[in-house]
């Protein structure tokens, strides 16, 4: 069977993950996360004090990137690879709300873009993958046999994301979670350097009002007539 490259890209908490996971795991492709490289980088960032609620040392960061090394390493109990800095497991503290609320920040940088751009490319290049972000399909991949696109209203997102949040032991409160999805995407949609856009051949899925099993149907559905158009 053929093998191609799935590029699903869109705002932030509408399922990219979850789906991408779900379609890799299904095909027996790779996945990668790329919000998650992101937000590592973010992570190093506060950890060295480059970036708080007042200040953002842009040229020190740029500066300390070829001290960062971003990996994944296949979790076999929890059926998922998990993102590693510098050789230490951090998908917990990736995933909190003050990650969050610095990562649209971080990622707006060209430097770290260009970073980060490079080794998902070098992930890709042999096909089999399902890749997940903001700019895969317009500048990863933009020969992406799949493009994807997904959305959703920010107070669903807002929702959603409070929920995963609360459940995970967090305590956060819905409205400060529904200002950061606000804010995350207007800087993502608004940076100069590859904003957050529909690619002209993605395929856009509003996911408001569909079960996460009625989502999954649908692009399994999409990708398994992609593979049988190219064979």
């Amino acid at each position: 069977m053929n093998k191609i490259t799935i590029a699903i890209d869109g705002f932030s908490s509408t399922g990219k993950s979850t789906v991408a996971k779900q379609l890799a795991k299904y095909l027996g492709y790779i996945y990668v996360d790329t919000g998650a490289m992101y937000r590592a980088v973010t992570l190093y960032a506060m950890e060295k004090g480059l970036i708080s609620d007042d200040d953002f040392n842009i040229e020190a960061l740029v500066y300390q990137l070829p001290n960062i090394e971003i990996s994944f390493k296949f979790n076999e109990i929890l059926g998922f690879a998990e993102v590693y800095l510098n050789g230490i497991n951090v998908e917990k503290e990736i995933r909190t709300l003050k990650v969050s609320g610095f990562v649209s920040q971080v990622a707006a940088v060209s430097q770290v873009r260009h970073k980060l751009v490079e080794q998902q490319q070098k992930m890709g290049k042999d096909k089999g993958v399902v890749m997940d972000g903001r700019d895969i399909g317009t500048v990863v991949f933009p020969d992406a046999e799949l493009k994807l696109f997904m959305t959703a209203s920010a107070e669903k997102r807002a929702i959603r994301r409070y929920e995963e949040l609360i459940g995970r032991g967090d305590k956060v409160v819905y409205e400060d979670v529904l200002q950061n999805v606000q804010e995350r995407d207007h800087i993502d949609t608004t940076r100069k350097d590859s904003p957050l856009e529909k690619a002209k051949d993605a395929i856009e899925i509003d996911n408001s009002s569909l079960s996460l099993e009625e989502q999954f149907d649908k692009i399994l559905q999409l990708a398994k007539m992609t593979i049988e158009d190219i064979e």
